[in-house]
């Protein structure tokens, strides 16, 4: 395996013959193989440093069948979430020595089926897979012959790990907080109608489980249905509430994008946040801390979704053959100003 340095290419055999070993003992020495004596890898050692030798990764690849490249297939980057995720496996790769290859399907079921079988699965070592269309019915899609996580709600069971997240027992504790304000006609904005899987369901859910808990009927008038959570979603679905007359004093947006989308639309018809009406979140997008008033949100343990997935792809790509795993990261309430927490 060749190697490249300044001024010119410097190979094993250069590094051998300065150091005075085999080819083998330097190849030894750069795969940190054990079982080398101390003063034989001191001696291989300053040879590369004085020659600037340069392992050729892609020599190496090729030798142990892995391209040190992993992939991540999310559905929009425009969300602030996704891209906060994107940014948190990045780094959580750069910190275990591998490269993260992004793909943006757009929440696009077709370009979700392509993603799994492109032929750019050749270019990585395995697949963070985050898909809003497929459903259980796609689960043979994912018997895929290399390493894959499933991120989010879409698909359960199979042969591959998963990291979701807590969306019922989180949305029933950010429904609980505005309870816990005072507040009794909390509306919902962002929601699916006929969805029974996914993170607008789950997290209606956990807001019907907190008002029941509560004894506060629930009033269909104030589930606002809404399509892809953007911010303009929020404020279409919060101009139509308010111009519906329903009585509202606090609104879940079942994310930021949306609750920020509210945060708009409250402000352009000069209803006081949270005075006149609350407002919370999901997500807790870096965003959230900056809005004025800031955003109450849901942290869904965003990093510890973005290291689990990573390390779990890591260790399939190594070999093992664990069970499958599930994995339900920790969230936390962020009470900020929207909320008068």
């Amino acid at each position: 395996m060749n190697g490249t340095g300044v001024g010119g290419n410097v190979t094993m055999h250069d590094v051998a013959a300065l150091a005075g070993v085999s080819v083998k003992t330097v190849s030894n020495v750069v795969n940190d193989y054990p079982h080398i004596r101390p003063a034989t890898r001191d001696k291989v050692q300053k040879a590369i440093d004085e020659l600037g030798y340069r392992m050729n990764l892609s020599a190496r690849s090729l030798r142990q069948g892995r391209t040190g490249i992993i992939g991540l297939a999310l559905p929009e980057l425009s969300l602030p979430y996704f891209a906060e995720l994107a940014d948190s496996v990045i780094r959580a790769a750069e910190a275990r020595g591998v490269v993260v290859l992004i793909e943006q399907t757009g929440a696009d079921r077709q370009h979700e089926l392509d993603v799994l079988t492109s032929d750019r699965r050749q270019l990585t070592d395995g697949l963070i897979f985050s898909p809003l269309e497929l459903g259980p019915d796609d689960a043979d899609a994912l018997q895929v012959n290399y390493p894959l996580v499933v991120l989010g709600e879409r698909i359960f069971g199979g042969d591959w790990d998963h990291v979701t997240m807590n969306n019922v027992d989180a949305a029933r504790a950010a429904t609980q907080h505005l309870i816990d304000q005072g507040r009794r006609r909390i509306a919902v904005v962002g929601a699916h109608a006929g969805e029974t899987m996914g993170s607008a369901a789950l997290r209606v859910l956990g807001y019907q489980a907190a008002l029941a808990a509560n004894g506060i009927p629930l009033d269909p008038a104030l589930i606002i249905e809404g399509g892809l959570w953007h911010r303009a979603t929020g404020a279409e679905g919060t101009h139509r509430l308010l111009d519906s007359g329903v009585p509202v004093d606090a609104i879940f947006g079942l994310n930021d994008a949306l609750a920020l989308g509210a945060l708009h639309a409250l402000h352009a018809r000069g209803i006081d946040v949270p005075g006149q009406v609350a407002v919370i979140g999901f997500d807790d997008i870096e965003d959230a801390a900056y809005t004025s008033p800031t955003l109450s949100s849901i942290s869904p343990g965003r990093e510890q979704i973005a290291t689990t997935a990573v390390d779990l792809l890591l260790a399939r790509i190594a070999g093992s053959t664990e069970p499958y795993r599930r994995v339900i990261p920790d969230f936390a309430l962020i009470a900020r100003e929207s909320t008068g927490g």
